[in-house]
């Protein structure tokens, strides 16, 4: 398996940055590990991305399954793993305190499945209402409809308050709603339909049957237990010893990370660099904050990639 050589890895080095300046210690283990995870699958991919989004015709019509459990976990570039994982460290951070790391780890790998699933489900029945293929074929690749689920779990656990998208006050209830909006207008090529399946399998927990099912099939393991937010670990040897409390930890390391800026100010700033850059002439142009649709020359240009890899490799 050979690193993936791409561009100067600015935005590792801006996670890493990040990761830092928050302190290792004040970042739950199950939030560190997937970030780390995700982190060492961009630099040693376990497939190309041809090979590892997520689509109707790939998973489907081909039957290849495999990447439902491969394209949450890559990323198109070293910014797109970037804003994802520095949302996913904000929510993480929240949520893993909330509901501890057993259950967290869990849910992220249950919202993980059925992000994709239900991305599946949405293109296909876009195909046959719209009766177009290219619906079936659009693939797509990282961790963002989880984190739109995630959100949702955010502002279910933490509810009330208004929260500011370009300037205008929009209320916690309907962020999810207005960002998944938001977003794809100002960055076209991010995955719509997968941030709107991020949505509805956060839906599903929060105020449907799947919270209940989780905690059903968790309910089958001798060693779990309950406390009142449901199932929040598993006591490995039975003894029924409850998983690390960071909640002794009220330090605001969110406010200090972010420079006190909320996650819908940082994604506000994020755009408007974003459009910014798009506007100077000999600027790169920057990737959209969260998840992409893999476009032809994004793949052609990946499979050249990935071939010549495997020509120097043999």
């Amino acid at each position: 398996m050979r690193p993936r050589q791409r561009g100067s890895h600015l935005g590792l080095l801006l996670l890493a940055s990040q990761l830092i300046h928050v302190g290792f210690d004040n970042i739950p283990p199950v939030t560190l590990a997937v970030l780390g995870l995700n982190a060492y699958l961009y630099l040693f991919p376990a497939a190309p991305l041809m090979k590892a989004c997520v689509s109707v015709q790939q998973a489907y019509w081909y039957g290849d399954w495999r990447r439902l459990l491969l394209s949450p976990l890559h990323h198109a570039d070293d910014m797109h793993l970037y804003f994802n994982m520095v949302s996913f460290l904000w929510k993480g951070m929240r949520l893993e305190r909330r509901l501890g790391g057993a259950w967290f780890l869990y849910l992220l790998s249950v919202f993980s499945l059925l992000t994709g699933l239900v991305y599946l489900l949405l293109e296909a029945g876009l195909t046959e209402l719209m009766q177009d293929q290219s619906y079936s074929m659009t693939c797509a690749v990282g961790f963002s409809g989880v984190l739109f689920g995630l959100k949702v779990l955010s502002n279910h656990y933490y509810p009330g308050g208004v929260t500011y998208m370009m300037g205008i006050p929009v209320s916690n209830r309907y962020a999810s709603w207005v960002e998944l909006v938001l977003i794809h207008v100002t960055s076209p090529g991010t995955s719509f339909i997968g941030h709107l399946a991020g949505i509805l399998v956060g839906l599903l927990y929060t105020s449907g049957p799947l919270k209940t099912l989780m905690k059903h099939c968790a309910g089958l393991i001798p060693s779990t237990y309950f406390n009142s937010s449901g199932i929040t670990g598993f006591s490995v040897f039975g003894g029924g010893h409850p998983p690390y409390d960071y909640s002794d930890n009220r330090t605001n390391y969110t406010a200090s990370y972010t420079g006190g800026l909320s996650e819908e100010e940082q994604l506000e700033a994020a755009i408007r660099n974003s459009l910014n850059d798009r506007g100077r002439p000999s600027a790169p142009e920057a990737p959209p904050p969260y998840g992409f649709n893999l476009s032809e020359d994004d793949r052609r240009a990946e499979e050249i990639r990935w071939r010549r890899l495997r020509r120097f490799d043999s």
